[in-house]
Parts: C-alpha cells; sequence; structure tokens
C-alpha cells in the first residue's frame, strides 16, 4: 500500500534542512534502491524556498510507514514541526499505468 508523509518545516529551520540535506539524499536513495520510495520533493515557500516534504512510500502497515518518516535524517534532526502519514491512492499519471 501506498503512504503519503506531508512533512511541515518548522519556522526559520531552513539551515536544518540544508544542513542535513546529504544525509537526507542518501536516506532516500537507499529507500529507491530497495523500490520503497515511488516519489519526494520539498514543498516551496513565497520565495521559493523549501519549507516542507511531500515522500509517498510503499509500506505494509500504517506503522511500517511511520517508522520510515521518523527514520528520516530531517525527522530526527528536528526539521518538521508536523508530520502526517496518510493512506495514499494514486490514480493519475501513476507510472506503471
Amino acid at each position: 500500500m501506498l503512504f503519503a508523509m506531508i512533512c511541515k518545516d518548522k519556522p526559520a529551520h531552513l539551515n536544518v534542512r540544508m544542513e542535513t540535506r546529504p544525509a537526507h539524499v542518501d536516506h532516500l536513495n537507499r529507500l529507491n534502491a530497495e523500490g520503497t520510495l515511488k516519489m519526494a520533493g520539498p514543498f516551496l515557500n513565497d520565495e521559493g524556498k523549501p519549507c516542507g516534504s511531500l515522500v509517498i512510500v510503499e509500506a505494509e502497515t500504517l506503522d511500517a510507514a511511520r517508522a520510515l518518516a521518523d527514520s528520516d535524517p530531517y525527522a530526527q534532526a528536528g526539521l518538521f514541526e508536523t508530520v502526517e502519514v496518510k493512506p495514499f491512492n494514486w490514480v493519475f499519471n501513476k507510472p506503471e499505468n
């Protein structure tokens, strides 16, 4: 099943995002190599700077998806103000279709 992780950065934490980005990218590359990562990218604020993340993964259960969210270096560095993990149904423009 697919799950969407909707992450909102804490205000004034762009420096945390930038300092942690290499570890975050390595983490996503590992998930991608395993076939777990389906898509990911940052939300942007009005100035075009990252202010959150959308990550879609495949996991067996909601708890497993939450564990993936918790293992993200951004989460471990305290970047996120909130993280929602929700079941997701990819209907349009899904690559497998």
